[in-house]
């Protein structure tokens, strides 16, 4: 991600506080903030069997959600545009009425085998009807993401676990 500093007023004051402000230099920004996937993490996102959407009403209300679902999930529809299903839960759509009222997303994919870590922010739209819905068997809601900000994350802190199909009996 290029150009303008990506940081809001109250992050940068934040890392004025508590980080190393200089840290985030422009070749850091270039090598750790990107404005699309790059195609080497297009195969990681296609794959997840889940991740975490937070929304946020106009009031800045915020909710986060688990959506699962297996592999295949997400599907990336280029560089700089994905999409995932939304499935009936609990009939509260607390994340869907969020993004009617706001459509900014944060989504956050977490891979407990190896403690990759990659977020990824931008503008969501749903669809209820037409093509979108092809995308995914039984889909009755599509979201679509508008990628903007794209960040990995190092792996550190994060639990190694092992899914319950491999836990031998």
């Amino acid at each position: 991600m290029n150009g303008p500093d990506p940081f809001t007023a109250a992050e940068r004051e934040a890392q004025r506080r508590w980080g190393r402000p200089g840290v985030w230099d422009a070749a850091r920004r270039r090598r750790l903030l990107w404005d699309h996937v790059p195609a080497e993490y297009r195969p990681r996102i296609e794959a997840a069997p889940f991740l975490f959407l937070a929304t946020a009403n106009r009031q800045g209300e915020c909710d986060c959600s688990f959506k699962g679902g297996g592999p295949g999930l997400v599907r990336m529809l280029d560089v700089r545009r994905l999409a995932f299903p939304d499935f009936d839960g609990n009939h509260a759509f607390m994340s869907l009425g969020n993004i009617l009222d706001n459509p900014n997303v944060g989504l956050l994919f977490i891979d407990f085998a190896d403690g990759a870590r990659l977020r990824v922010n931008g503008r969501a739209q749903i669809h209820d009807a037409g093509a979108p819905l092809a995308w995914f068997e039984d889909a009755r809601r599509v979201v679509e993401v508008a990628i903007e900000q794209v960040v990995p994350n190092c792996a550190a802190r994060v639990p190694r676990l092992v899914p319950a199909a491999e836990v031998p009996s």
